[in-house]
């Protein structure tokens, strides 16, 4: 007797044949809850970055700003035509251009504080895990000891020494995160260290630089993505914090930090928007990015795959 096999659907390929990387894309879509942060991540970065174009005002033109259109509510009829649909600061600046422009500086601080501090941490804890020995003792007290104090202390202190500026709060979260990568991505670096491939490397005789970048680096990216992702949501609420408190960014550029500082003084008054808005733009920009890490941890653990 014959054994009814269900037919598969045309064109489709077998989740088991499937390559590494499509693999990883259907198990990310297969989360409605991921997909909707992807999206929502995705318009808020094209706001950021059609920002001059979307605009209604350009909020650094001292031009366009009129003090008198100061503290007009969410929906008040602009002067000339148009609605300021998030109300106006003190300054007159239009709150929802304002926002835009503030996303582009928080992003910005944000992705190239993480990108400098993955690249570092790559190196110190991949360097550590494979000379071992007194390398890896050393680089692992520094990052045991950076670790041991609350990031925004550190923070605090750098921006204290170094001063204000966008280059300089971008030097400061480096120095604050690197250490986390440089963890991980050794206590990866350690098991893969161990397998059979590494050591068919080593009897070829290889040279260190290639065993490391062609073999013992590609193999540790996958948990380093989702730190990275993670450590860029950390990297954005910390310069807020920063902002806020009067140590991050000058109040030439503002970045969302400081435009929620800016209207903070004028909470207990009512005017809530000024404050509000740019606290939302910051939340909703901080949970996209933490639901994406979220399912990239899932699709990217080899013990999670189906």
């Amino acid at each position: 007797m014959s054994t009814i096999v269900p037919a598969a659907v045309e064109g489709a390929t077998p989740y088991a044949m499937q390559s590494p990387w499509r693999r990883i894309v259907s198990d990310f879509l297969a989360n409605p809850l991921a997909v909707f942060g992807l999206a929502l991540l995705a318009l808020i970065v094209a706001a950021a970055l059609l920002a001059p174009v979307i605009s209604p005002q350009n909020p650094y033109d001292l031009a366009q700003l009129d003090v008198t259109h100061g503290k007009l509510p969410p929906g008040a009829k602009a002067p000339g035509g148009g609605t300021f649909w998030l109300g106006t600061d003190d300054q007159g600046r239009d709150m929802l251009s304002a926002i835009f422009y503030g996303l582009r500086i928080s992003l910005m601080v944000g992705a190239v504080s993480t990108i400098l501090a993955l690249c570092i941490g790559l190196a110190a804890g991949v360097t550590a895990a494979y000379f071992g020995g007194r390398i890896e003792t050393l680089v692992m007290r520094i990052v045991e000891i950076q670790l041991s104090f609350p990031a925004i202390l550190i923070a605090l202190i750098l921006i204290a020494v170094l001063g204000q500026g966008t280059g300089k709060v971008i030097a400061a979260l480096v120095t604050i995160q690197w250490a986390y990568y440089a963890r991980t991505v050794r206590s990866a670096a350690l098991v893969e260290k161990r397998k059979e491939y590494m050591e068919a490397a080593r009897c070829l005789a290889l040279s260190p630089a290639r065993i490391v970048f062609r073999h013992l680096l590609p193999n540790c990216l996958p948990p380093m993505i989702v730190v990275a992702t993670v450590q860029l949501a950390a990297a954005i609420a910390l310069e807020a914090t920063l902002s806020f408190l009067g140590l991050g960014l000058p109040i030439t550029e503002p970045s969302l930090g400081l435009l929620i500082a800016n209207g903070y003084q004028y909470l207990l008054s009512g005017k809530y928007w000024i404050s509000f808005f740019p606290g939302v733009a910051l939340l909703l920009t901080i949970v996209s990015i933490n639901l994406v890490a979220d399912q990239l941890r899932d699709v990217l653990n080899p013990r999670l795959q189906r």
